[in-house]
């Protein structure tokens, strides 16, 4: 009975000591989200991309919510997708960055991942390795980024080292497209990429999640039947617009997944010529009523975010004040007289209950974009995964 009450103490000490601020992770609206990308694809297969901790959302907890409809899932991390299939997936995987040493392409094999090859090198690797099967493989082809993949006057080289290899399966085309979420567009790279590829009857995997909403001829460029190639939707499985500048998400029917709240822990009164933060880079031109957000740039919350950027606080939209701390954020409460310490803050995402804060529209007003700001959530913030 006294290690049971011990106990209970315990519990209730570690619940009243934790800091109030938390992220809720939805899998029904990350599941919606899926069907989105489902229905522009249309039979078009679907990697669900989960890299950087599904872009901060919990690997695993984003791959449980999608076991029963995700295609595959398209991940940087070997490490990880080896770890997914210890915990009984056995969907296909991608790793996007294919193998950085020659003596990775074993644990491939052993743990049936496909590579994105970029290179002539992984090429060459890949033949030399002696692997006990012959390696599916995403042929990756620079279409016009620059970044990673295979220079259009290497292409031929490289297929005829694929086409006389045993070591290797069934290869698929891919390529990244650099402004699908800019007004320029695809056509350039599009062109480039069928001219690159004309001839080759081999599936494709060309749209990430802006092509996927905004270019549906791309799905149906190659010469194969639509259900055997492949897009990689990635931002918007978790709630954001891949192009918000553009169109919205909520125009494009996708729900927040990430929801980041704390609360008022304290509430002050300012006199004109009060400054707020370091170095008062915020001054009071008249009386103001102010709260203390318990959030910071230790938590994930963008530090140059600037005065003005928007937050809900009991369910009302206000502004940021002076600069992010590491832990607090001051929050302008002058119209809202009914609010205090206790009070709900809304840094992005929400629901029916507290409201909405797209995290497209915090990102904008911090120079930034979703995507490093979800990537970004610490690890010292309280995580709950709902539905």
């Amino acid at each position: 009975m006294f290690e049971c009450l011990l106990q209970a103490l315990l519990d209730l000490a570690q619940i009243t000591m934790r800091r109030p601020i938390h992220a809720r992770i939805d899998l029904a609206a990350l599941r919606h989200n899926h069907a989105v990308a489902r229905r522009h694809a249309g039979e078009v297969l679907l990697w669900s991309v989960i890299k950087a901790n599904a872009y901060g959302h919990g690997v695993l907890e984003v791959a449980q919510g999608l076991r029963d409809v995700a295609d595959g899932f398209a991940l940087i991390e070997m490490e990880m997708a080896i770890h997914l299939r210890e915990q009984g997936f056995n969907h296909p995987m991608l790793i996007l960055e294919g193998y950085y040493r020659s003596n990775e392409l074993p644990l491939f094999a052993e743990y049936q991942l496909t590579p994105v090859v970029h290179s002539e090198w992984q090429i060459d690797a890949l033949i030399a390795a002696r692997l006990p099967i012959r390696m599916p493989i995403y042929l990756k082809i620079d279409s016009g980024m620059h970044r990673l993949g295979i220079a259009s006057y290497s292409l031929a080289t490289c297929l005829k080292k694929l086409e006389i290899s045993q070591a290797v399966g069934k290869v698929t085309l891919m390529t990244h497209f650099a402004d699908a979420d800019e007004p320029s567009g695809i056509a350039v790279q599009l062109a480039r990429f069928k001219r690159i590829t004309e001839g080759l009857s081999m599936p494709i995997s060309i749209c990430n999640s802006a092509a996927l909403l905004r270019f549906p001829e791309a799905l149906a460029c190659g010469p194969l039947a639509a259900n055997e190639n492949w897009a990689r939707p990635g931002i918007m499985l978790y709630g954001s617009s891949p192009f918000p500048s553009i169109k919205t998400a909520a125009e494009l029917e996708l729900k927040p997944v990430m929801t980041l709240r704390s609360e008022v822990i304290a509430v002050r009164d300012l006199r004109p010529g009060d400054g707020v933060g370091y170095g008062g880079n915020f001054v009071a031109r008249s009386a103001m009523r102010i709260g203390v957000v318990a959030c910071g740039y230790g938590d994930g919350y963008p530090r140059h975010a600037p005065t003005g950027t928007p937050i809900l606080i009991g369910g009302k939209r206000t502004r940021t004040l002076g600069r992010v701390s590491m832990d607090k954020i001051c929050v302008d409460l002058t119209e809202l007289p009914s609010v205090g310490a206790g009070d709900t803050a809304l840094m992005w995402g929400g629901d029916e209950e507290i409201g909405l804060l797209p995290a497209d529209e915090v990102a904008a007003a911090a120079g930034t974009i979703s995507y490093e700001m979800f990537c970004a959530l610490a690890s010292r913030v309280a995580v709950e995964v709902v539905n």
